[in-house]
């Protein structure tokens, strides 16, 4: 892969991937026009791709892979302009994550991020990064959504979330995007791998109140945290550290509903979203 721009001393994974596609394009004697009219997409977002302005999107990136015979160069070299928009907390996180065995996750007001429908990630950026790229909100929503593919692995992981009933009754987005966004928690749970639990208002306080908390234990039994905050996260290192955190999230699981009860009071939930309407 070429690591050296003509143009600028620090290639990036975005200006690598648009270098990329130029010289294909041009081997291939194609205007931007020309493949344009072959993939389906406007030459001006093509151009931009070029430039390093704009990162294609997943479809885009694999109907030019599929159109230049490429083995999926461009799908990867996306994945990793992608990542590098996280920080380094947060690349912390997906890379356990593809790691591990179990994973458990603790959210304070917000369905857990491997549980999110695109819409409702993409609501979720909108209002909590409001002075964001519509591009990078794009890219970010892109990313959360690729970090599901954990579960389509052979050996998929344990998945154990804890929510707190807030993130039940806090509409994200449109009505119609929390009906969706239930149906599909709901949909999640008949995996064998998959169990979620509602914290309900009723217990009032807990140890987990005001963060979220991710505890991922790999193959080998050792387990990685991360504590996240109002757009910020930490790893966790020290086992002392990981023991207190653990015992957080065991106490928090012990105030939880049963899964039977816990999908009770989500259909609860989706039968107001249901009656309402986004007037």
């Amino acid at each position: 892969m070429e690591l050296n721009n003509e143009d600028d001393d620090r290639a990036t994974p975005r200006s690598v991937l648009g270098r990329r596609l130029r010289r294909l394009r041009e081997a291939a004697d194609l205007s931007q026009r020309a493949l344009a009219d072959k993939v389906g997409y406007p030459h001006t977002y093509l151009s931009r791709v070029e430039r390093g302005e704009q990162l294609p999107s997943e479809a885009l990136a694999e109907h030019l892979d599929t159109h230049f015979a490429t083995d999926g160069l461009l799908v990867e070299l996306l994945a990793m302009a992608q990542d590098a928009s996280i920080p380094d907390y947060g690349r912390a996180v997906v890379d356990s994550e593809r790691k591990a065995a179990r994973i458990q996750v603790f959210g304070s007001s917000l369905i857990p991020g491997l549980l999110q429908t695109e819409d409702y990630a993409h609501a979720l950026f909108r209002e909590s990064l409001p002075g964001e790229s519509e591009e990078r909100r794009n890219g970010r929503v892109a990313t959360r959504m690729r970090r599901k593919r954990v579960f389509e692995k052979e050996q998929a992981p344990y998945y154990w979330a804890i929510m707190d009933e807030a993130a039940l009754k806090r509409p994200i987005g449109p009505i119609s995007t929390m009906r969706t966004q239930l149906r599909y928690v709901l949909k999640a749970v008949e995996s064998p791998r998959v169990s979620v639990q509602v914290l309900p208002f009723a217990q009032g306080a807990h140890p987990m109140l005001g963060g979220s908390l991710s505890l991922h234990t790999l193959r080998n039994g050792s387990t990685l945290a991360y504590v996240e905050s109002f757009a910020s996260g930490l790893p966790v290192e020290s086992p002392e550290r990981i023991l207190e955190l653990t015992q957080r999230f065991d106490v928090a699981r012990s105030k939880a509903l049963p899964e039977r009860e816990t999908l009770d009071l989500i259909r609860d939930y989706l039968r107001e979203y249901e009656d309402d309407d986004d007037s």
